[in-house]
């Protein structure tokens, strides 16, 4: 995918330690994909540490290229990863 990262996005991964290649493999290979009217949820499950996260990259894939719009990670995988 081609995609930039806006300026928020950045700000939010700089500030919660979210690496670059991290969002870079998550909208390469995620392993769910979440249409919704606006925009378009990547993520994937990543353990750190021993424990799991779920990474989340918010995408308004309606630009060309794609313009991530934000990312976070949560501990929470059963309340937003769709089985």
């Amino acid at each position: 995918m081609n995609y930039k990262i806006s300026g928020p996005a950045e700000e939010q991964m700089n500030k919660k330690n979210i690496l670059k290649e991290i969002v870079d493999k998550i909208l390469q290979q995620p392993e769910q994909i979440i249409n919704e009217e606006t925009y378009t949820i990547y993520q994937s499950i990543i353990d750190e540490n021993g424990k799991s996260y779920l990474y989340r990259v918010f995408v308004n894939t309606k630009k060309a290229p794609s313009v991530v719009i934000t990312v976070y990670k949560t501990s929470k995988t059963d309340k937003y990863y769709e089985s």
